[in-house]
């Protein structure tokens, strides 16, 4: 006999704003104790001195994280002046020191160098593996982890304040951008060290602080029974994917994981738009709906319509 599962088939996204002090790990799980899911996961580790957005999806919709994972983000944060740390936030010791200050200005003119796609060597204390261990684990230890440099891309990187003490920037970037290593390399390249502090991510693709919902207020509508309230439909977020309509019979069929062949004109003519015009062949993925609700994701290839990733709704 198969094991039942813990929880209730519960399905949707909730726009956890995430309290400092509290690990993403330790996010999830509570959200996933409040609605009683099966299943949870969360869109992109925010480290524990971090606070702000961290999408949080309960059963089918851990399907589409990777989708969210891929979305534009926004930080907030301080680059403190003056002293480099273990942690390259506020919480290590301090390893170096630095009398320099850099002006605004001075900062201004480099920080174009950090736009765009760049070469970001990670934290020694963070999530990383390194030969199936965490980089965080081996610094703990006191031994120094081998991190490689990786791609990472920044959209714009705004300046809020400046002053001798501190300055406060906020960043529009890509996935895998680690902003303590931003703060780090900037105050490098101005000569000088520095940490960051009151790290704030604002948004992760169409999860925004506007609509985010605390740890507190999730807890009183939980004890109000309203918590339910808080969830998101299972393809929140995921507007930038094309959808594809489908008849309740095509439906069927995706389901059942049978692949559909657009043969006729009227329906070749609904691929239109979806399919790279260049290179018709290449698979396109897409959302499919069905009565305006989520089927899952398909991959469109030439007049193939083929199931990748399906929803059990």
């Amino acid at each position: 006999m198969a094991k039942r599962k813990k929880g209730q088939p519960i399905h949707g996204w909730v726009n956890f704003y995430k309290p400092k002090g509290m690990t993403s790990t330790q996010a999830v799980g509570k959200v996933r104790w409040i609605f009683n899911a099966q299943k949870a996961g969360h869109a992109g580790t925010l480290d524990p001195l971090a606070e702000g957005i961290l999408p949080i999806a309960l059963g089918e919709a851990t399907k589409t994280v990777s989708y969210i994972q891929d979305a534009i983000k926004i930080y907030a944060f301080d680059i403190i002046w003056g002293e480099a740390r273990s942690t390259e936030d506020a919480e290590g010791d301090v390893t170096a020191t630095s009398d320099h200050r850099p002006s605004q200005q001075e900062l201004l003119d480099i920080l174009p160098v950090f736009t765009g796609d760049i070469e970001q060597t990670p934290p020694a204390y963070s999530a990383i593996k390194i030969d199936g261990e965490r980089a965080y684990d081996i610094a703990r230890r006191g031994e120094t982890p081998e991190m490689k440099s990786r791609p990472a891309y920044i959209e714009s990187i705004e300046c809020k304040a400046h002053s001798e003490a501190f300055t406060s920037l906020e960043v529009i970037c890509g996935k895998g951008t680690y902003v303590r290593s931003l703060g780090r390399d900037i105050a490098l390249k101005l000569g000088s060290v520095a940490y960051i502090d009151n790290l704030r991510r604002l948004q992760v693709g169409a999860f925004d602080e506007a609509m985010s919902i605390s740890l507190d207020k999730l807890e009183e509508m939980r004890h109000n029974n309203t918590h339910i309230e808080a969830l998101l439909p299972v393809d929140a977020g995921l507007d930038d994917i094309p959808s594809l309509p489908l008849t309740d019979n095509e439906a069927s069929m995706v389901k059942r994981g049978q692949v559909l062949s657009f043969v006729s004109k009227a329906d070749n003519h609904r691929l239109d738009g979806i399919r790279d015009e260049e290179n018709p062949r290449d698979a396109v993925t897409v959302l499919a709906l069905c009565n305006d609700k989520p089927v899952g994701f398909v991959d469109v290839e030439g007049i193939y319509v083929k199931p990748k990733k399906l929803f059990n709704l």
